[in-house]
């Protein structure tokens, strides 16, 4: 939850650097954060292996806190469960005393992404509002967006030809948060956005929370600046195979 604003364990910082290894290739342009403490220290870990955004500038947001549960917060997943039981509900659906109902996780998640699209429509404006700019696909070479997937990729996955970029990019985001908040925003994704899935990916995965510093990869592509249709697709999954 959020109440409880512990610091990463040993094993949990060894799961971020593990992390920044695993993405110390990918160009980021933006990182955005949890202001929790434990998501502001994964972040930070994963720019300090990054080659080309240690100095990158973290920008930390509440709407990415992980779902607040209340007079649960604190306690064992057990204790949870058998609140839920108790009120002849289940997890994850169950809200207790104080916490936050899965609706209202959704709309944290939902208000975000639509500021991150308007941060990208933005973005792009800007770089064509420049006299005798050139094109963003012309300049970038393909080690700026290389991304290390290795299993549960779609066909939509990015790669270099040529020593250039095979997708342009106007933005690409990392955004640190938590377990049962990125459920709820994938879940967003998926029924109310009409995201593209790997055709690999099963509908217990698609339901189950990320292992600490999972890893999950969308493209988003908006169409004239139409902030309304985001095209999404998902490229990996609560990706793990750098743990």
């Amino acid at each position: 939850g959020q109440g409880v604003d512990e610091p990463l364990s040993a094993t949990g910082f060894r799961q971020a650097d593990a992390a920044g290894l695993f993405l110390n290739n990918v160009k980021f342009t933006h990182v955005f954060s949890s202001d929790l403490l434990r998501a502001k220290q994964t972040a930070a870990a994963i720019l300090g292996k990054n080659r080309f955004c240690k100095d990158l500038e973290i920008k930390y947001d509440a709407r990415l806190r992980e779902r607040k549960y209340g007079i649960a917060e604190g306690r064992p997943l057990a204790d949870l469960k058998a609140m839920a039981k108790d009120a002849g509900e289940q997890c994850p659906s169950f809200t207790p005393s104080g916490g936050e109902t899965l609706d209202e996780v959704r709309e944290r998640a939902r208000d975000f992404f639509e500021f991150l699209c308007q941060l990208a429509v933005e973005l792009e404006q800007k770089e064509h509002g420049k006299p005798g700019a050139p094109g963003r696909s012309s300049g970038t070479s393909g080690e700026q967006f290389v991304f290390p997937w290795t299993n549960h990729c779609s066909e939509a996955e990015p790669s270099s030809e040529g020593g250039r970029s095979s997708i342009v990019l106007d933005a690409n985001i990392l955004v640190v948060s938590h377990g049962a908040y990125m459920r709820n925003w994938i879940g967003y994704f998926v029924s109310d956005l009409n995201c593209t899935l790997p055709p690999n990916l099963t509908k217990s995965q698609l339901s189950s929370v990320s292992p600490n510093t999972g890893v999950s990869h969308f493209i988003i592509k908006l169409g004239n600046g139409n902030l309304l249709k985001p095209e999404i697709t998902c490229v990996c999954l609560n990706q793990d195979s750098h743990l």
